[in-house]
């Protein structure tokens, strides 16, 4: 069993996040890349203490960076997409 609190790297503060957030009731987090739906699911739910309705996961592959001559590559990461059920509410800004 993985530790809850590797799972969930950080939230994502974006555009696209915050109108999710907004109309539909999504957050949208920064997850380990090892991590699986279930695994986020159960550590959402245990350190947030609000229920979860479904959760969707997107691999993001790092982009190739050139600076000069040398040539190197970003660091692939994976986001989740998380669904709260009605009436639940997660706010990182505010704690609640």
């Amino acid at each position: 069993m993985k530790n809850l609190y590797t799972i969930i790297n950080k939230p994502l503060f974006t555009e696209k996040g915050s109108n999710l957030k907004e109309s539909q009731n999504k957050i949208l987090v920064e997850v380990s890349r090892d991590a699986n739906k279930v695994d986020i699911k159960r550590s959402i739910e245990e350190i947030f203490k609000v229920k979860v309705e479904k959760v969707a996961t997107i691999k993001v592959h790092g982009k190739w960076k050139k600076q000069g001559k040398s040539i190197g590559k970003r660091c692939d990461r994976k986001k989740a997409v998380i669904t709260l059920k009605k009436g639940e509410k997660l706010d990182f800004i505010e704690g609640t």
